[in-house]
């Protein structure tokens, strides 16, 4: 993996050390992104999923672009390193997506997702996503851009060949860093690894390996995606379910700890 010179952000140097990757959770509305950085996350990252179903609206769909520019201009103000889950851009046209990461730099996110999956689960030409990072990469060059390609999500008898070629047709584009959502297996991780030029993202799931396996292969980002979302909603059901069953509730934050979040 090369560095990235002297003009390195300090977002980007966080996917630049060696043996430490940089894990990376993901919020869904101002207080979880405040409680995320109280707990010394100094990177936070926007889940997608979560940023639509709390709006009611279906990911992966190009429904929630007004969504997410709220909230960042909201989260661009906060004492940590946000990057933004901007699904594909929610435009296949380049300028429009690179007018979007403008609006997102300008809001304060240091780095964005940008996705090649669709939402009948099929994937964009991979010539249409470079296109898409190579004009974000010109609008606003000091913003990483992280490259998503989901052909471990997309049905693919062998994926292994076509996430090769993906990957190193968007690191041409520009991309600062990519991201194979579902690439699990340690074997195929360390032969990404050894393929590329800029830091791999994984995403971290239960049945993969641990983070302290996935920094030894030389991952260098491990994101949470919409886990703690996911998390949230199943804690909030379970806690419905113990006051009536009559059982204990585990400890939660109080009051003024919560309304404490708006005054950050």
């Amino acid at each position: 993996m090369n560095p990235a010179g002297p003009a390195m952000t300090p977002f980007a140097a966080l996917h630049h050390r060696p043996g430490r990757p940089l894990l990376l959770p993901n919020a869904w509305d101002h207080a979880s992104a405040v409680a995320l950085a109280a707990a010394g996350h100094t990177a936070i990252g926007t889940t997608s999923l979560g940023v639509a179903a709390a709006a009611g609206l279906p990911d992966g769909a190009a429904a929630t672009r007004a969504e997410t520019v709220r909230l960042a201009r909201r989260l661009g103000r906060g004492d940590f390193l946000l990057s933004v889950d901007a699904e594909s851009g929610f435009s296949d046209d380049p300028d429009e997506v690179a007018a979007l990461a403008v609006e997102l730099a300008k809001s304060g996110a240091v780095g964005i997702n940008l996705e090649d999956g669709r939402a009948d689960g099929t994937q964009a030409p991979v010539e249409v996503h470079a296109a898409k990072v190579a004009a974000v990469k010109a609008a606003v060059p000091e913003l990483f851009v992280n490259a998503r390609t989901d052909t471990y999500w997309c049905g693919l008898d062998d994926p292994e060949p076509e996430t090769h070629r993906r990957l190193a047709a968007y690191r041409r584009a520009g991309a600062d860093g990519v991201f194979v959502p579902g690439l699990a297996e340690p074997a195929a991780i360390a032969r990404v690894v050894a393929a590329l030029s800029v830091p791999l993202n994984i995403l971290w799931t239960p049945a993969g390996p641990g983070l302290a396996e996935l920094a030894a292969l030389g991952v260098a980002r491990v994101s949470l995606g919409s886990l703690l979302y996911r998390s949230a909603l199943a804690a909030a059901v379970a806690t419905a379910a113990a006051v009536a069953g009559g059982e204990p509730v585990g400890p939660v934050p109080g009051y003024a700890e919560v309304q404490a979040f708006n005054r950050r």
